[in-house]
């Protein structure tokens, strides 16, 4: 696993799953204790430190709800929710195509979204790093810079206060390196 496929698979997996999931415990052990930092490709300490600094679970799990859950959440993290004429449905074909395995979950969730290019940057030939392109491209880029605007201006908790630069600064050095490296 790359610098690329650990930032999709941790920022993924805090966007897809609640705080409370037992598969989380071991990443907010990281977190709380300061250690991500030390593995983190970014620099991004001053963000991550105010993660370390609020990681109080009950607060996490309620701000989550609150955010990202329900009919009632404040900021939808699905594409289909964000651009027009877009649906779910999309997002798993094109996935499905490029063997990408989705799940039951919605595939047009930014954190399955961020999870889906951890799995393509880590299984995918080499000669299909277009693949990875037009992911970023097409079903997250044109929607996440708003979304994460609205975590930012929606969120109660200096967590997912800092969530929202932290992901936006990492997805646009991930664009760039993918811009790079079809170059």
């Amino acid at each position: 696993m790359n610098e690329f496929s650990i930032l999709c698979r941790v920022l993924g997996s805090l966007y897809y799953r609640q705080p409370q999931d037992p598969l989380l415990v071991p990443l907010f052990t990281l977190i709380r204790e300061g250690k991500l930092a030390a593995s983190w490709p970014l620099e991004q300490d001053e963000l991550l430190e105010r993660l370390q600094k609020s990681c109080d679970m009950p607060s996490l799990a309620a701000e989550y709800n609150a955010l990202f859950v329900g009919e009632e959440c404040r900021v939808a993290p699905y594409r289909s929710a964000w651009v027009e004429g877009a649906t779910e449905a999309d997002v798993r074909a094109f996935l499905s195509a490029h063997g990408v395995p989705t799940g039951e979950g919605a595939a047009d969730h930014l954190g399955s979204l961020l999870l889906a290019a951890s799995w393509l940057e880590d299984h995918a030939p080499e000669d299909e790093s277009d693949v990875l392109e037009t992911l970023f491209a097409e079903y997250i880029l044109p929607w996440c810079g708003e979304f994460l605007g609205k975590v930012e201006a929606h969120a109660t908790t200096p967590f997912w206060r800092a969530m929202a630069p932290l992901t936006r600064e990492a997805l646009s050095a991930m664009w760039d390196e993918l811009q790079e490296e079809n170059e």
